[in-house]
């Protein structure tokens, strides 16, 4: 009988131990590593296999779809709102800050993929997680596990997409505001910020800071002045549709450049340069100059797993949607 009670004691405390890493690791219910183990086990490499398929026709896309995820995590949480269309335009998707996302269609190739083999399991929210991680890795980037087990939402705002969505503009202020917001940290702004290392941007994102920084028809005076020049061959004043790299020479490559860009003062984005003005992120973008990245890879799988985590829906919330464009 005593050694019953030890083991069911020591029981009890493995269970509560477990339980309490689990809030220290900030897991939200239902949200975890192989969610789709039973169900749909085959559900990531379904996704993995359609993603390379699409990267080694159309590269391009691996900045895209990252972004995707980073549009629709920060709007109602990562519930897959990002992708629902709307009759009348008055979805996320239509909001100006969102009008230049692309690779809709990669996610709805994956979702149908997925579908066909386990129908109604894998959400769009979840595709959107897997994706983001794949084109990372397909990009000579870090591989990290994805939580699993997001359900996805019934609602797309496009006033809520004005709102929560953070600009290239924003000042270092604003931006910690944002994140802190969000429950992200300091170093998650500064790491996710990273993402930029892949990818293109419109001229229209950064065109003040060539023309008519302050409105009185000068340069910014935080961008290098070489850098400037060379922006001006590609982005006329008034240019809305010109495209850039965003890290220029290693654009389908996921590395640590992008901070060595910031710390030239070559950061496309005023939202870019403004990690110079805090101490604790302008530490970071020096370490990893310094270092080439040394700890950028495993930091970036953290911060887009904690990204991951907002909001999302699980258990009985939302819905598993057929199709990723609209609600069942």
């Amino acid at each position: 009988m005593a050694n019953s009670m030890t083991t069911l004691f020591v029981l009890l405390q493995v269970i509560i131990l477990a339980f309490v890493l689990s809030l220290a690791n900030g897991q939200p219910h239902g949200l975890k590593i192989g969610f789709y183990e039973k169900t749909c086990p085959d559900a990531e490499a379904i996704v993995k296999k359609t993603v390379d398929q699409v990267m080694s026709v159309a590269p391009s896309l691996a900045g895209a779809l990252l972004r995707l995820h980073f549009h629709d995590c920060f709007v109602r949480g990562c519930e897959g709102s990002v992708l629902l269309n709307s009759p009348t335009h008055q979805a996320e998707k239509d909001a100006i800050p969102n009008q230049t996302l692309r690779g809709f269609q990669t996610i709805d190739k994956v979702k149908s993929a997925v579908e066909k083999e386990c129908p109604g399991i894998v959400s769009c929210a979840d595709v959107l997680a897997i994706v983001a991680r794949d084109v990372t890795v397909a990009t000579m980037g870090p591989f990290y596990e994805v939580e699993t087990g997001r359900r996805d939402g019934r609602v797309s705002n496009i006033t809520e997409a004005l709102n929560n969505l953070i600009p290239p503009t924003a000042n270092i202020s604003r931006l910690k505001a944002g994140f802190l917001q969000k429950g992200l940290s300091v170093k998650d702004l500064v790491v996710l910020s990273g993402g930029h290392t892949i990818g293109i941007s419109h001229c229209s994102s950064f065109n003040n800071r060539l023309y008519n920084f302050t409105g009185k028809g000068d340069t910014d005076p935080t961008l290098d002045p070489e850098y400037i020049t060379r922006l001006k061959i590609a982005c006329k004043p008034g240019d809305q549709n010109s495209i850039v790299e965003m890290d220029p020479g290693s654009v389908r490559t996921f590395d640590g450049d992008y901070f060595r860009i910031v710390d030239k003062r070559r950061g496309l984005f005023q939202s870019d340069a403004a990690l110079l003005d805090d101490s604790e992120t302008k530490t970071y973008v020096e370490l990893q100059t310094s270092t080439h990245g040394y700890t950028f890879f495993n930091d970036f799988g953290v911060s887009m797993v904690n990204m991951g985590r907002l909001e999302v829906l699980t258990g009985n919330s939302g819905e598993i949607r057929k199709v990723c464009t609209v609600v069942n």
